[in-house]
């Protein structure tokens, strides 16, 4: 069972996603939330496994509260939910510690699997989010050399790196390097404990924001 806890500053949308989460049977609400203090709160009480957190709320918006929830050290996965369509919230939200960014538009049925996907350690941004955030890489001037903070990793875990960057699955790079599953596994884990990084959607930031991948650029 999935434990989600759900935060936004508007009741009736929290009640039309309980009842999305409640109708099946793999997931369940365990706390709502009206505020970005109160949903720290809540997750440090109840642990849930994923965290519903609406970007704009009173007070301590969604940000505030992702970067809380994650300095803190909880291991509750955070989808970011929000009716615009923008940059800057995405960057934020990934750089405070979110696995997923969504429209609150969505479908009863993609909202279930994609807390199923954020629950399972995976990460995802709605297409139209992931353009428009690769637009915004694209549009920036590339750094100039490259990041010393990629300096710790193996010319393997810069291969890796890359390719997740690419939004590659594991199973797609172990196909793609010719190696076991396993050690992708292992070589991700590595990247994201030299690195801090939280999971692989900080991951492919980085990439991007390092200039190691650009959008457009082809892969090795």
């Amino acid at each position: 069972m999935i434990r989600v806890l759900i935060a936004d500053d508007q009741e009736l949308v929290r009640a039309g996603f309980a009842l999305i989460i409640d109708g099946r049977d793999d997931l369940e609400v365990v706390g709502e939330a009206g505020d970005g203090a109160e949903a720290v709160r809540l997750a440090e009480e109840v642990r849930p496994d994923v965290v519903l957190m609406d970007v704009r709320m009173p007070g301590t918006d969604g940000i505030e509260a992702a970067r809380r929830i994650a300095a803190a050290g909880n291991p509750a996965r955070i989808i970011m939910l929000t009716t615009f369509d923008l940059d800057e919230p995405v960057v934020a939200a990934l750089r405070a510690g979110a696995s997923g960014f969504l429209l609150k538009d969505i479908r009863p049925a993609e909202l279930a699997d994609a807390i199923r996907v954020v629950a399972r350690g995976e990460a995802l941004l709605a297409p139209t989010v992931t353009r428009r955030l690769l637009d915004r890489f694209a549009a920036a001037p590339p750094p100039a050399g490259t990041s010393p903070r990629l300096d710790t990793l193996s010319g393997r875990e810069v291969e890796v790196l890359t390719l997740v960057a690419r939004a590659l699955s594991n199973d797609e790079i172990a196909d793609k390097l010719h190696l076991s599953r396993a050690t992708v596994k292992s070589h991700l884990s590595a990247i994201l404990m030299k690195l801090g990084l939280r999971d692989r959607i900080q991951a492919a930031v980085l990439a991007y924001e390092t200039g190691l991948v650009r959008p457009g650029s082809g892969t090795s």
